[in-house]
């Protein structure tokens, strides 16, 4: 079953996501809004996948954090199920109807999970589905997120840890849902045992979901074939905003795990924090992203380069025409395509990607500065020596070639994407 997984998944994962616009308080309203967005704007450039982020089990999560308590609603068997206040089509305790609204978009439906067994339904000690064991049972109560209420973590030496993720699966998978984000297992310790539970469980239901794993938090190229192994894609990072320091960084770990790419096992440098976001965020104010175009079409070249999956975060119906612009320039979405990646310079705040997409070559001239520069670049340091052609492919404009070189005004935090043939 994990074959048909990665076959799934032999592109990066594109979609859209709620949290960086909806914190953990997203509404089936909010949801279908930008799902329609997505099919009828996005969907013909790839973008495929709507995902319900964090607490959609909980019926007052709270509008800018978590609530002190974690209070969601459970079925008998101790397994979240959608809040009816916020969800109203899951008057039968499920998201089938929603499932069945974005899949007739065209798209794919996809929830975020918390590792583990929810703390009510260990302070309950509810019966685990498939065993005589119960969570109270299963729980390891010294196993919690830091930054989250709602669980305590499975002591998956337990005979009954398997069958609680089974159950818990294997409804996900009845309801319809293509794609599961599994949060805190990746925020050290890396949860190995529970991430290969939460994989196990999946191949069990037959249907070929996604697995992606979060935060990334200070990720280790050490557990690289057990991701592999599990999981679809991973993030390489903490949450990212829409901060030119953090946009800054990722070029590190972007430039790490790139050589790393296959198909069906991704490292994802996280969501795109583009259009309008923090709405009902966790993070800062209702604001269009406070990165500069510029960062933007930075933010985008990387993200294509390194072949992360994108998930765009901001609310898709408010999204300005420029952003808009970025997210459909299929010339540069075709990196997600390329034969492979690596970062070929870095020299203070000058950064030159590569990548070769059967006989095009593709460069990638960064600039971290925060003023403007002019750059005149050779050809022999590209590893383009002999090419005649160069295309600008953020702008569609011919790029001039003058004795073996090409001179570039490249904007503060800025790039020139070039497609050489």
């Amino acid at each position: 079953m994990l074959d048909a997984r990665t076959d799934a998944s032999l592109r990066p994962p594109m979609g859209w996501n709620s949290w960086d616009c909806f914190g953990s308080s997203v509404t089936e309203q909010e949801v279908i809004a930008n799902a329609e967005y997505l099919a009828h704007h996005l969907l013909a450039h790839g973008w495929d996948t709507v995902v319900v982020d964090i607490q959609w089990y909980e019926p007052d999560p709270g509008l800018d954090g978590y609530q002190r308590v974690s209070d969601p609603v459970l079925d008998a068997w101790g397994r979240p199920l959608p809040a009816l206040g916020r969800f109203p089509s899951a008057t039968d305790g499920s998201f089938r109807g929603l499932a069945a609204r974005v899949h007739g978009l065209g798209l794919r439906f996809g929830v975020h999970l918390m590792r583990g067994v929810p703390r009510r339904a260990v302070e309950r000690d509810l019966p685990v589905l498939g065993s005589t064991a119960t969570c109270g049972q299963i729980a390891d109560r010294s196993s919690v997120c830091p930054w989250n209420p709602d669980n305590y973590g499975v002591d998956m030496s337990h005979p009954a840890a398997q069958a609680y993720y089974d159950s818990l699966v294997a409804a996900l998978a009845e309801w319809g849902v293509d794609f599961i984000k599994l949060d805190d297992v990746l925020y050290p310790p890396v949860e190995e045992r529970e991430i290969a539970a939460i994989s196990a469980a999946i191949d069990k239901t037959g249907r070929p979901i996604t697995l992606s794993l979060s935060p990334g938090k200070e990720l280790s190229l050490a557990h690289l074939e057990s991701l592999r192994a599990h999981a679809q894609m991973w993030r390489i990072s903490d949450d990212f905003w829409d901060a030119w320091p953090q946009l800054r960084e990722q070029f590190q770990r972007a430039a790490r795990w790139a050589p790393h790419q296959r198909p069906g096992a991704w490292a994802d440098a996280d969501m795109l924090p583009l259009g309008r976001i923090g709405i009902r965020a966790h993070v800062g104010p209702d604001r269009l992203s406070r990165l500069t175009l510029d960062e933007q079409r930075t933010l985008v070249t990387l993200w294509c380069l390194l072949r992360s999956p994108l998930m765009v975060g901001g609310h898709l119906p408010d999204t300005p025409p420029e952003t808009l612009a970025l997210l459909t320039n299929d010339a540069v979405l075709s990196l997600l395509d390329s034969d492979g990646s690596y970062e070929m310079v870095r020299d203070n705040d000058l950064v030159v990607w590569s990548a070769e997409t059967g006989d095009v070559a593709w460069r990638a001239v960064f600039w971290l500065g925060d003023t403007a520069t002019t750059r005149r670049v050779h050809l022999a340091d590209l590893g383009c020596p002999g090419r005649d052609h160069a295309t600008d492919a953020w702008t569609g404009q011919a790029v001039e070639i003058h004795d073996g070189a090409i001179t570039l005004d490249v904007p503060a935090h800025g790039v020139r994407l070039l497609r050489f043939e």
